[in-house]
């Protein structure tokens, strides 16, 4: 993300270069179809408790049960109904630094509060779904994806900007290798899927 020296540490406002602004734009959209398909999917399951959603493909891989759940209504409605809402979010704040839009060091550190929160939601409901559910969303997974990354960037946004302090070679380290911290967060999900059900996955 592009940075002056005027920009760091100061209280003025600050954009983002065409990268992370499309990174925002595509992440977002990534997690608003996927919040959009499974609302849709809920929907058609409340009207009719027979119905067998399109990525219910076998026991594991089975949207469905994980619609049927109590955790996919943690808060008393459908999870997705909060991605409708916050990925769209996520879509215009990327749009707007398209446009050329700076924000304030507060706004930075509120939408990575609320990629935070998204991402800590996302972990409870990963452990969840292995381990309590027993069952797999593909749309919950590229949400998961779409979020973890999100996350990851506008922490390293806010890094680079210098809005969150971290120790000068710690800074430089990430800045330089960004891509290993969500590449090593994706894998180790994608190796507890396939060791939870390796037997299956195998057989």
């Amino acid at each position: 993300m592009t940075t002056t020296a005027a920009d760091e540490g100061t209280g003025r406002s600050v954009g983002a270069g065409r990268g992370p602004a499309w990174l925002l734009v595509i992440t977002g959209a990534a997690g608003l179809l996927a919040s959009w398909i499974i609302t849709l999917d809920k929907f058609k399951l409340l009207e009719d408790p027979d119905f067998v959603p399109g990525c219910s493909l076998n026991p594991i891989v089975s949207c469905g049960n994980i619609m049927k759940s109590e955790q996919a209504s943690a808060f008393g409605f459908p999870n997705p109904m909060i991605g409708l809402v916050a990925y769209a979010m996520v879509i215009a704040i990327g749009v707007g630094l398209l446009a050329g839009a700076r924000y304030r060091r507060w706004y930075w550190l509120g939408l990575n509060a609320g990629t935070l929160f998204g991402v800590g939601f996302c972990t409870w409901l990963q452990y969840q779904s292995l381990y309590t559910i027993n069952s797999l969303c593909l749309w919950c997974c590229l949400a998961w994806v779409a979020t973890i990354v999100m996350f990851w960037y506008v922490t390293l946004h806010n890094i680079r900007h210098r809005f969150i302090p971290v120790p000068a070679g710690l800074r430089n380290g990430l800045l330089e290798f960004h891509w290993v911290v969500p590449v090593v967060w994706v894998g180790v999900i994608g190796m507890l899927i396939l060791t939870r059900w390796w037997d299956f996955w195998t057989g």
